[in-house]
């Protein structure tokens, strides 16, 4: 059994759905499985579910473009993804607004949007942010801006491959995940990686921690999934291939884009 240490502020809740949104290719499908690993390592019942695009190749900044993940983490055994999520973390507005039209969010969802779009240099993003984020205050979303990607320039030359790891650690912070398994996690996702890729990623994850601690004034405590069966950290393909081999039968199975498969 792992523990976290308490936030004075930290609610007590029974289960909740987090998403990451971002355009293809900013690592938010990482983050969301290394923080539902985080999450089953510390007791509790998880089910996540990939974001995937509606196109192939879309635009970047469009609602077509969404690419991402679910994590539903409880305090009991979880079976599915669940309805409207509780919190989301965005790389930018527009991505949310696939989401919102599928229904995947309600009022009182709470978002945490990269705020740098407001002051983008091109006046037509800057103007695309600001109506975009009056709608979804409007329609109920507690929307907090944060300059999530600035505070990684201390730590990397390249915030859009990073901050996916620091973005693990505001989650983290939020959700009083053990940081010590954290970066386990951390270490087995980029084992193949230089020893100095390793630090970079570690130290992102700390600033993200720091930073959700310093900049939001909430936190969650989940309570552990109480059971004595021993369990297995696991996802839909490796459950699949353990069951085609404990039945001794010959498959082959296979899907057209790589990076969306495992």
């Amino acid at each position: 059994m792992y523990t976290a240490a308490k936030s004075p502020t930290s609610t007590r809740i029974d289960e909740h759905i987090v998403e990451i949104v971002s355009d293809s290719g900013e690592g938010a499908q990482r983050a969301g499985q290394t923080f539902g690993a985080i999450s089953a390592k510390m007791g509790n019942g998880v089910w996540t579910v990939e974001i995937i695009p509606a196109e192939i190749k879309p635009p970047t900044r469009s609602p077509q473009g969404a690419s991402g993940i679910r994590i539903r983490l409880g305090s009991r055994y979880i079976t599915n993804m669940g309805d409207q999520a509780n919190l989301v973390v965005a790389f930018n507005e527009q991505v949310l607004r696939g989401r919102i039209d599928s229904g995947a969010y309600e009022p009182g969802t709470s978002i945490l949007l990269e705020g740098k779009w407001r002051v983008d240099p091109s006046e037509e993003i800057v103007e695309q942010y600001k109506t975009t984020v009056a709608d979804f205050r409007e329609r109920g979303f507690v929307v907090y801006e944060l300059a999530m990607e600035e505070a990684c320039k201390q730590w990397t030359d390249n915030p859009r491959l990073g901050k996916n790891m620091f973005v693990l650690g505001m989650l983290c912070h939020l959700y009083q995940r053990d940081i010590g398994i954290a970066l386990a996690g951390i270490n087995a996702a980029f084992a193949k990686k230089s020893e100095q890729i390793r630090l970079v990623n570690e130290n992102l994850l700390r600033a993200g921690y720091e930073f959700a601690k310093e900049q939001l004034d909430f936190c969650y405590e989940v309570p552990p999934w109480p059971h004595d069966t021993a369990m297995i950290v696991t996802n839909g393909n490796q459950a699949l291939g353990l069951g085609v081999m404990a039945s001794g039968i010959e498959m082959v199975s296979m899907y057209p884009i790589t990076p969306a498969t495992s």
